[in-house]
């Protein structure tokens, strides 16, 4: 009978050592990582005592769910709102600020961002001037119609739930010698607008305060649809002047008990952020990605949507049974992403309570 010679003890030092290694690097992939758009929010010239209302996007690019626990500013300048919920793996997420701009000049602020990512924060900063008159409206109002800046043409209503009316803001530099009144064109039912002040004079800005009812949306998921911004009397709708609203409704499961929570179906993704590599022309490539029901009842698929109309989605079943999984085929067609707006992202809306609502994030390479 053969014997087993031990190993030296140098030797079973390093088998250890690499065994911790290997374990220490498994366990450091798995976990949550804050990349925010930019190191530096450079917010240009800023007018005196007027509050600035401004984001900063941040995404999670790890493959566990991000935890913001805490958002500190250098200054109490700054008013920061932040999200309360996790951000699931390669979904995105923004922190809002809100600055006085009390003190003329210059400015340099900092954000101190604590997450359960790393047991150090991660700093942000913020610069401008604070000025009493403005010359240089490229930072704050980048879109620019024609004797109107607009500072945004996408409007997202996240997360709303039957029965709210939320409101979004969409701020309008008057960059004409004379007062415009601003009108918007192709209102659906469930919106409504009202701008204040009604006329904005030569050189201000207004506010157009748009409001969501919900009660009046089709359907869950995804409501998308073309709002027009009039820039004169007689003006025509077009891509210059068009405005991107969308809204997602979710189900509600406010009246389930515990135990039918606990018996509930759970939604698991092979994968929530992927890559293509698009081809020129209108040929489009796909990937798939697998839907798998980790939970104890049968797990329902009740919307699928994209953003963007350069993505396409075919999924095989839209019932998955416990254990089950099937199969979800993205597909981009690269002719397409020049001619579309929207986020390049598929939305899938579950009767799952935890997952309700998934994301799984495209990114395109050409």
């Amino acid at each position: 009978m053969a014997q087993i010679k031990a190993l030296p003890h140098d030797t079973t030092r390093i088998l250890s050592l690499l065994i911790f290694l290997a374990a220490a690097a498994l366990g450091a992939l798995a976990q949550p990582r804050f990349v925010p758009d930019t190191d530096i929010k450079k917010m240009g010239e800023v007018a005196f005592q007027t509050p600035r209302k401004f984001s900063i996007g941040f995404t999670n690019k790890g493959d566990k769910p991000l935890l913001i626990q805490e958002v500190k500013a250098s200054c109490g300048c700054l008013d920061v709102q932040y999200p309360k919920a996790a951000i699931a793996a390669g979904a995105r997420g923004e922190i809002s600020l809100t600055f006085d701009a009390k003190l003329l000049g210059t400015f340099y602020k900092e954000l101190e961002v604590r997450t359960n990512a790393s047991a150090e924060p991660k700093y942000i900063g913020i610069q401008g001037t604070v000025v009493t008159e403005i010359h240089d409206f490229s930072d704050e109002f980048p879109l620019d119609l024609g004797g109107v800046l607009l500072e945004t043409n996408t409007i997202e209503f996240e997360d709303v739930n039957l029965g709210d009316k939320p409101t979004a803001e969409l701020r309008v530099l008057n960059t004409d010698r004379t007062a415009y009144r601003p009108e918007l064109m192709h209102l659906p039912p469930y919106l409504t607008a009202q701008c204040e002040p009604k006329d904005i004079p030569a050189g201000k800005t207004g506010t157009i305060r748009i409001t969501l009812d919900s009660e009046k949306l089709s359907q869950l998921g995804l409501s998308q649809t073309s709002i027009y911004l009039s820039r004169y009397l007689g003006d025509k709708i077009g891509e210059t002047n068009e405005i991107l609203v969308s809204a997602i409704l979710l189900p509600r499961f406010a009246e389930m008990s515990e135990a039918e929570l606990a018996a509930a179906p759970e939604l698991t993704v092979s994968e929530s952020t992927i890559s293509m590599e698009a081809k020129s022309g209108k040929k489009a490539v796909s990937h798939i990605v697998t839907l798998t029901n980790t939970g104890q009842s049968d797990l329902h698929i009740q919307q699928v949507q994209v953003f963007n109309k350069a993505l396409s989605v075919r999924i095989s079943d839209r019932t998955i049974r416990p254990g089950k999984s099937t199969r979800l085929k993205v597909s981009v067609t690269a002719g397409y992403l020049s001619k579309s707006k929207g986020r390049m992202r598929v939305l899938l809306i579950t009767d799952a309570p935890k997952q309700a609502k998934q994301y799984i994030n495209v990114e395109v390479k050409s």
